[in-house]
């Protein structure tokens, strides 16, 4: 293995300059245009301080590793306590979660003009009583204190006219993506055109194809899902080693890929002791297929 898009960019160390190094990488996605886009958080730890220039998006060319352009995202977008977590992309405009301090993030890729908009709205914030559970256990980000994550997941409608999105716990809205897009739009206007769209369990991640099927992981069960355009749910498949299985891929094969994160297994939810083990899996499965037995 490399380092891509070079040994520079993955040499950061607390003291460099990050603005053209990565920090902490938390998603990676290609754009319509094929371009790959790199979501720095810009800090080193979840929910720990941003390093000064670290919060940012890295569009690169995938065949060449050429970085194309950074987007800085400046304390006024991902302020103190946010955690930037994922990207989806519309026309002109991304759309980003704030993990952290519950938000959505509008982006002008022409410009790299960014907009925090549905600022600690009720559609962008983790609720207490949808606590997250995994092998039987809520899991919890301090002792006694239930793991709350904000806007999360995130996917635009095929025709691009809907942005729906909601907290790691659910339950996920839906906003008109012109009203996104309107830098006038007032913040009030806004929250009032939010409305409920899915009512989904805490989910690790999601991919949707282009006729509109979601395709997320449950984390309770370890599963991988498929709500229909109409709402119909369907498991595909529960597989104990699918254990926090996150950001899943629809393949140009059709095939999803998930990589298996064991989050809730990191030293930081279990008082500073792993549980994590390896294998660390990647495993693909054919969505439109039921598996009928309990393997990825």
């Amino acid at each position: 293995m490399e380092p891509f898009p070079d040994a520079d960019w993955n040499g950061w160390k607390p003291g460099r300059n990050a603005t053209h190094r990565f920090v902490s990488v938390n998603a990676l996605h290609v754009a319509p245009d094929g371009t790959l886009w790199v979501v720095d958080t810009g800090t080193p730890s979840f929910g720990g301080a941003l390093v000064v220039g670290g919060a940012k998006l890295v569009r690169i060319d995938p065949a060449t590793g050429h970085v194309l352009r950074i987007y800085p995202l400046d304390p006024k977008i991902a302020k103190a306590g946010s955690y930037i977590d994922d990207i989806r992309f519309n026309g002109m405009h991304a759309y980003l979660t704030d993990a952290g301090k519950a938000a959505l993030i509008v982006l002008d890729i022409k410009t790299g003009q960014a907009r925090r908009v549905l600022d600690n709205d009720a559609s962008t914030r983790a609720r207490t009583d949808r606590p997250i559970v995994m092998d039987g256990h809520v899991v919890k980000s301090h002792p006694h204190q239930p793991l709350l994550v904000n806007a999360d997941p995130l996917e635009v409608s095929p025709d691009g006219k809907w942005l729906y999105f909601g907290p790691l716990e659910g339950p996920w809205s839906q906003v008109p993506t012109a009203l996104l897009d309107d830098p006038d739009m007032s913040s009030t206007d806004l929250s009032a055109a939010v409305k409920p769209w899915a009512d989904l369990p805490p989910i690790g991640g999601s991919a949707m194809d282009t006729a509109g099927n979601l395709y997320f992981t449950n984390l309770k069960d370890n599963g991988v899902y498929r709500r229909d355009v109409s709402g119909k749910i369907t498991k595909l498949i529960s597989d104990s080693r699918l254990h926090w299985a996150d950001a899943p891929c629809l393949a140009p094969d059709g095939r999803l890929w998930l990589p298996v994160a064991q989050l809730d297994r990191l030293s930081m939810f279990h008082q500073g002791h792993s549980r994590s083990h390896q294998p660390f899996l990647l495993v693909s499965i054919d969505p439109h297929i039921t598996q009928s037995k309990d393997k990825p």
